[in-house]
């Protein structure tokens, strides 16, 4: 049984909040989940999932600068994603994409995320496309390449329209993963 479904800032969320989902993050990457990666999804617009037991499934929307053909724009950046595992194939993690696809495509340029290949499947099956292009990063030293991150960056076009994938993507920086 589903209780329903929250979106909140982070500023809104109750500490005991903050640590259901980080709770829940730890337990669905199994203790792989950073504290670098848990600051990634801060900032930003949350959504929760409860169910019978507690917190089902979580993710957020943070904004970062992509510049792209040119252009630096407002990017949705997907984070955070996960459903707990005695409740996954219920379709919580549907309703967290759709509530943030929803957001993406009325407030942001386009919608962004880097996923594992298990990941994709889910955001593929949604109409997420794999980015193409090459992947940058704008470092403290300067824009450099980030060959690693290519192929496990998908976008979901909104306000700006249609992408060119000839054209490459440079992300602001951040600490840890820069996708």
């Amino acid at each position: 049984m589903t209780s329903g479904l929250r979106l909140a800032h982070t500023a809104d969320l109750e500490p005991s909040e903050l640590r259901a989902a980080r709770a829940l993050l730890d337990a669905a990457f199994d203790g792989g989940f950073s504290a670098e990666d848990w600051d990634h999804g801060l900032g930003g617009l949350h959504v929760l999932v409860q169910d019978g037991t507690g917190l089902a499934a979580h993710g957020a929307v943070v904004m970062r600068r992509i510049r792209h053909r040119g252009r630096w724009l407002r990017a949705g950046y997907v984070e955070a994603v996960a459903v707990r595992p005695d409740a996954r194939r219920k379709g919580f993690g549907g309703r967290v994409l759709g509530e943030l696809e929803r957001v993406i495509g009325r407030a942001y340029d386009l919608g962004a995320l880097s996923a594992s290949p298990e990941g994709a499947l889910l955001y593929t099956a949604r109409g997420w496309q794999q980015w193409g292009g090459q992947v940058h990063g704008l470092s403290p030293d300067g824009i450099v390449r980030l060959p690693e991150e290519e192929g496990g960056m998908y976008v979901r076009p909104a306000l700006a329209g249609a992408l060119d994938p000839a054209g490459e993507f440079v992300l602001d920086w951040r600490d840890g993963d820069v996708a």
